[in-house]
């Protein structure tokens, strides 16, 4: 996986800033996006692989035999960089969508 993430491993690696199994990670999406993004099961546990594959999340199995995801060191600084890379591309498109508005009310 490059360090640049889908919007859906974005809001995993968010959700796993605090170790949770699965079902609490749909949760967490759905909650910090206010219901607007949920993401079902199956596409879920495939992003979970390919995350655990580059070394961005862990697993670990708890007492009760759950599956408790933790994010890594690594899957800390990829999250930061892709964080600072979104605000660029939202403060790039706000400054010129302004400008057009302006535009057009100059017209």
């Amino acid at each position: 996986m490059e360090d640049t993430l889908t919007d859906s491993s974005y809001l995993i690696l968010l959700a796993l800033l605090q170790p949770q199994h699965g079902y609490a990670i749909m949760k967490q999406v759905s909650t910090v996006t206010n219901g607007s993004v949920s993401i079902g099961p199956a596409s879920m546990y495939t992003i979970l692989k390919k995350l655990q594959k580059s070394g961005y999340i862990t697993l670990e199995e708890n007492d009760e035999r759950k599956k408790i995801y933790l994010i890594t060191e690594l899957g800390f600084e990829v999250l930061e960089r892709d964080i600072k890379r979104r605000k660029l591309l939202y403060q790039a498109g706000e400054s010129l969508v302004a400008e057009r508005r302006r535009t057009e009310n100059d017209h």
